[in-house]
């Protein structure tokens, strides 16, 4: 059941968001050379404590961790770990997620460690560009195709492809609800959007192709031919005066 969520409601989520926006503020601050994914997680621990908030991310289904990190091939569902040390020329994609009074908010970004190279850097405005694209069909009569149509057609218009495997979600007194929101397909189709929806919308570009693998640890999901992926991602509000970004400051 998709629901629609009172101006309220996405009152409180709006909160959750603002969490998660100083999370990524200071785990982009923690993302250098010779810092380890483990130390990006504690920052955003900190931040979460800090501002009383939760995490949906700490505990759910297992995870062990309040933030996922996701170094170069890897595509999300990254373990944060004190034995995975970033390196000058490293892309770092984080997934934060906050609870406030019992609502969420959900947003990803991928980051350059130091200096990177020029095609990573490309992969990353792209995937950002494509995640902007996206936001701009969530507004009310819009079908939830326009959104996943936006995403595949500026990300491989620009020479790369898009994960299938893994898609964006609803979002609200929990973390993933429905419907899910592919990153792909034509436009047109789909369910219409409505003043009060609220969707997780999160690109994953890959630089090569788009087949994903699961490792044994059952969480971190890498690209198959082992090139570079990026991820972003924000919670946002089909409002009455157009989308609306939850998870800024």
């Amino acid at each position: 059941m998709v629901t629609r969520k009172s101006k309220e409601q996405i009152a409180l989520m709006r909160r959750a968001g603002k969490v998660v926006a100083e999370m990524h503020e200071e785990c982009l601050r923690a993302s250098k050379p010779g810092a380890t994914t483990a130390d990006v997680d504690r920052v955003a621990r900190d931040v979460i404590a800090r501002r009383g908030a939760r995490s949906n991310f700490l505990g759910y289904h297992g995870f062990p961790a309040v933030v996922c990190t996701s170094p170069n091939h890897v595509i999300v569902h990254g373990i944060p770990s004190d034995d995975v040390v970033l390196a000058e020329g490293d892309i770092l994609s984080i997934d934060c997620g906050a609870i406030i009074e019992g609502w969420h908010a959900d947003a990803a970004i991928t980051v350059p460690i130091g200096e990177i190279d020029d095609p990573s850097r490309r992969l990353i405005e792209v995937t950002r560009a494509s995640l902007e694209a996206a936001i701009e069909q969530i507004v009310e009569g819009n079908r939830l195709g326009d959104v996943g149509a936006a995403v595949e057609g500026l990300a491989e218009g620009a020479g790369f492809t898009v994960v299938r495997e893994y898609v964006g979600h609803g979002i609200g007194t929990a973390m993933h609800e429905d419907p899910q929101v592919p990153n792909y397909g034509p436009s047109g189709r789909g369910m219409k959007l409505k003043e009060g929806h609220v969707f997780a919308i999160e690109p994953m570009v890959n630089a090569g192709g788009p087949e994903t693998q699961l490792l044994d640890d059952g969480w971190t999901v890498v690209t198959r031919d082992g090139k570079r992926s990026a991820h972003f991602e924000h919670t946002i509000a089909v409002t009455d005066h157009g989308p609306e970004v939850l998870t800024v400051p």
